[in-house]
């Protein structure tokens, strides 16, 4: 080419980020792993880590959202298929998901599954996180079905199966199964009391008493899972009950279940998941627990789904900053790295340390689970009761602003998506989602206060944090404010203040315990001295160098 017709060279412009192991490179997942289950084999971790950097996951991941699920509600005949097809890169994902455990597997299991489970949780989520809904939901659904024993010997094996099969067949026909909920309706979403749709009795078989279902939910994510948990009225009130996708051939004749999708959802992000809104004509569900007591029954799948809207907020954050201190460390302005940039220091040492605060406080809640499912343990339930909503509360509502920051590290190429490829707009799209799902920032704190009259809340939380006592006096500063919270002289409309309160101290305390000195030292300094209003303006003094280089994806 003629030299007067070369306009430029491409120069000084980061390289994509691909090929890092997202689990050895982690220091900070590592040390709270080590801290949470101290006895765990993390090898599985390192084999995840591996393939979630790799350039092949990375082409699913932008496949996936490129091109999204189509619904099919009728085939060219015109009979009924109410079908959603995905693209081949959706499936190779949640293959992946369960292949590693992700979605029922901990339940069959033992000690420290849902500490490992967590872990991996929060790197797949750093490659893909929408099509982690069904695998979310099949997690947080699988002990529910102990309340009905003959349906969960039958499909048990099937959702801790690792063996992944999109086909659309009956259950008794696949190699694994995926299942989801329907719990929210146009005129009650959060008040799922004010639910319409009824359930009327229909006899009783092999897995106990069977139902017909009239009504319609309006979030009905995964459509395509093989069988839902699903909220309806009876006369003694709101019941939960199982319905699949094909009646088993001993019912009815078998066949495809009157579940109707009327459309999917137009959504700001989570592009590759389903969401969908359906209608009930008449289909049929069997009762799971005691009809009446539908309410409980979701607010203990709910607690897990919760978990998993922390984990995968913290997943997100940690790849959000791994790509900001990529480009930083390869990106030159004003004759300097932007990496040695002061100002840009301060700004990427500060999302360090919200991204090691929320990988802190997910894990712990995750330990709670562990310690509360494979025993009998009075601090940890009680811990549970409140490290669910505390961490799904302020982590969701950290990662807004924390893609936002994020991506203006990388300027306006964080901004430009370029056919799939801008995985911080992705990722910013993503983060307002698990703020939103299973309960919005007001049912967190809500809750929070619920759990107040669990038991000796603040004598436990006091025991929880105790060991940073005295090391930090914005520590305990806020200790007394919060621990005088608890005791009760916190009213509703301060309830979120005490949410966002708790949670902070405790991360500070875990990082007392599993992070470095100049971690926890900038942690207090910047999120219990001072009010963290914008990333970047931590205090003078802080060995940012120590942050920034623990935080680097080695």
């Amino acid at each position: 080419m003629s030299a007067a017709l070369v306009t430029h060279e491409v120069l000084n412009q980061s390289t994509p980020l691909v090929g890092a192991n997202l689990f050895t490179g982690n220091r900070a997942l590592q040390d709270a792993l080590r801290f949470n289950a101290p006895a765990l084999d993390t090898a599985r971790l390192a084999v995840l880590g591996a393939e979630m950097g790799s350039a092949e996951m990375q082409q699913h991941a932008r496949l996936a959202n490129l091109h999204p699920p189509t619904l099919r509600t009728h085939d060219r005949f015109g009979r009924r298929a109410d079908e959603v097809e995905f693209h081949p890169s959706y499936h190779a994902l949640i293959g992946s998901a369960m292949r590693h455990g992700l979605h029922g597997t901990p339940w069959a299991q033992e000690a420290d599954a849902h500490v490992e489970r967590a872990a991996a949780f929060m790197l797949f989520t750093e490659a893909e996180p929408s099509v982690l809904c069904p695998i979310s939901m099949s997690y947080a659904v699988t002990p529910a079905l102990r309340a009905n024993a003959a349906l969960y010997a039958d499909w048990a094996p099937g959702l801790t199966s690792t063996r992944y099969d999109g086909r659309f067949l009956p259950f008794d026909q696949k190699t694994g199964l995926t299942m989801g909920m329907g719990m929210t309706e146009k005129q009650g979403g959060s008040d799922v009391r004010a639910n319409t749709t009824q359930a009327e009795p229909a006899g009783e078989d092999r897995w106990g008493q069977r139902y017909r279902i009239t009504g319609h939910k309006w979030f009905f994510s995964a459509p395509m899972c093989d069988a839902f948990l699903v909220l309806a009225q009876t006369p003694a009130g709101l019941s939960c009950f199982f319905l699949p996708r094909w009646l088993p051939e001993w019912c009815d004749g078998g066949g495809l279940n009157a579940l109707r999708i009327q459309r999917l959802k137009d959504k700001l992000g989570n592009h590759a998941n389903a969401s969908s809104e359906v209608e009930f004509h008449g289909a049929t569900a069997w009762r799971v627990g005691d009809e009446g007591r539908g309410v409980p029954q979701i607010l203990a799948m709910g607690a897990l789904t919760r978990l998993d809207c922390a984990l995968g907020t913290a997943g997100l954050m940690r790849q959000a900053l791994s790509i900001a201190l990529h480009h930083c460390a390869e990106r030159q302005a004003f004759g300097r790295r932007l990496v040695e940039q002061p100002m840009m220091r301060n700004v990427l040492a500060d999302l360090a340390l919200e991204s090691e605060a929320a990988t802190a406080l997910a894990l712990r809640l995750a330990r709670s689970i562990d310690k509360t499912e494979n025993g009998r343990d009075e601090h940890e339930a009680l811990m549970r009761r409140v490290l669910t909503p505390i961490s799904k509360f302020w982590i969701c509502k950290r990662g807004s602003a924390f893609a936002q920051e994020a991506m203006e590290c990388l300027g306006g190429n964080g901004y430009v998506e370029e056919n799939g490829e801008g995985v911080m707009a992705r990722i910013y799209r993503e983060m307002p989602l698990n703020s939103i799902w299973e309960g919005a920032g007001n049912i967190m704190a809500l809750d929070l206060l619920r759990s107040l009259r669990s038991g000796p809340v603040a004598e436990a939380l006091a025991h929880e944090v105790s060991p940073a006592k005295g090391a930090h006096p914005a520590f305990d500063a806020m200790r007394e404010r919060v621990l005088h919270g608890l005791d009760g002289a916190t009213d509703e409309a301060q309830a979120r203040r005490l949410a966002r309160d708790t949670a902070l101290l405790v991360q500070a305390a875990l990082l007392r315990q599993h992070a470095p000195e100049p971690v926890f030292a900038a942690f207090c300094a910047a999120r219990l001295g001072e009010g963290s209003d914008v990333f970047g303006a931590l205090p003078a003094g802080h060995d940012l160098a120590a942050i920034l280089e623990r935080a680097q994806l080695h």
